[in-house]
């Protein structure tokens, strides 16, 4: 297992559809693996394969890492589709892409996701609140969209002058 470099806001790859997942290997139980350690060391709740450089449509996700204790719970999705959904949330979200900054941003309430798991195993989860809102989030990367996209123009020119003054060095 390895941690990945996690890819920042203006990498051409966060915004390029990711492919779907053919075939389920070792190599593809690697990237799994090296996803979710990138993730905990990251303190995030959930990462995009495309995140990480690969154009793959995988995203882990663990909404444990919230609480500090909890023991660590990892939910694979391999190929995911929204197959319903419902509601509206309006609720800050941030990205690992994006470091530093948050903003609300509206989703659905509830999804009804379809995927397979990281066996190849095709299963439906029904999701709401957080949950749906994260694999909202991490099902937009996979198609090259990110949170920031669904702001409004105002908030993203805002956004956008705020990266200025706070992207990481890629040096």
């Amino acid at each position: 297992m390895a941690i990945r470099k996690i890819l920042v806001y203006g990498h051409p790859l966060l915004r390029e559809r990711a492919q779907e997942v053919r075939e389920i290997d070792g190599k593809l139980q690697d990237l799994l693996e090296d996803m979710l350690e990138t993730m905990y060391a990251a303190k995030g709740l959930g990462l995009a394969a495309n995140q990480v450089g690969e154009l793959q449509r995988i995203f882990v996700l663990d909404l444990a890492q919230r609480e500090e204790k909890a023991p660590r719970s990892p939910l694979f999705f391999l190929n995911p589709e929204i197959v319903e959904a419902e509601g509206e949330l309006y609720e800050e979200e941030g990205c690992l892409s994006i470091p530093g900054y948050s903003a609300k941003v509206k989703r659905f309430s509830r999804v009804l996701v379809r995927a397979l798991d990281r066996e190849g195993k095709p299963f439906e989860m029904e999701l709401e609140g957080l949950r749906a809102r994260a694999v909202q989030h991490e099902l937009d990367h996979l198609n090259g969209v990110l949170y920031v996209d669904h702001l409004s123009p105002l908030k993203r020119k805002l956004f956008l002058r705020w990266w200025k003054k706070h992207a990481p060095s890629t040096k």
